[in-house]
């Protein structure tokens, strides 16, 4: 169900001067990381998830406006569909995910849905203990949400390949 070869795309998003962004830790994409099955697809997702330690899981969609969030990073993990993605806000870069990829996303770093098919649905999950908070890029969102930014704790594990994987390596855990 997983692959062990997914093209992985990796990129540092900085401070645009209203998202923060993260100026440590790169966002990941893994294409094509998991083989999407007919039956119950959402669910084998939260499972590779949840057996990697990521849970508070929630099935849904990304909101049509830039947002973020500076109290917990993020896995997006797509089942069902395509969608594009704008990460890092305005002169972000352009994601086009699919069923099957996979979108990590360190606290602080904006995403918007661009636009998608009517059937794209992801499910959504985080590191133990990482409660998420909104953000819009509203003036007087900073500096607190810098400050929470930089306490984020990095996960303990990659949410798809567990302890070795590519995340881990990026971002410098263990």
């Amino acid at each position: 169900m997983i692959s062990q070869s997914p093209e992985i795309i990796s990129e540092l998003l900085i401070d645009d001067g209203t998202f923060p962004n993260n100026e440590k830790l790169p966002l990941m994409v893994y294409k094509n990381a998991i083989a999407i099955p007919n039956d119950n697809p959402a669910g084998v997702v939260e499972r590779i998830f949840h057996n990697n330690g990521w849970g508070g899981s929630w099935r849904n969609g990304i909101y049509p406006y830039h947002h973020y969030h500076s109290t917990a990073h993020e896995v997006l993990g797509i089942y069902s569909g395509n969608v594009t993605v704008q990460l890092g806000g305005p002169n972000g870069i352009v994601v086009d995910g699919q069923a099957g990829d996979v979108i990590i996303i360190p606290a602080g770093v904006a995403h918007k849905n661009l636009g998608s098919s009517t059937d794209f649905r992801c499910v959504g999950a985080y590191p133990p203990g990482q409660n998420w908070d909104m953000n819009y890029g509203k003036p007087g969102e900073r500096p607190k949400a810098d400050h929470n930014i930089a306490k984020v704790p990095l996960p303990d594990t990659d949410p798809v390949y567990g302890e070795s994987g590519p995340l881990v390596k990026s971002w410098g855990i263990n």
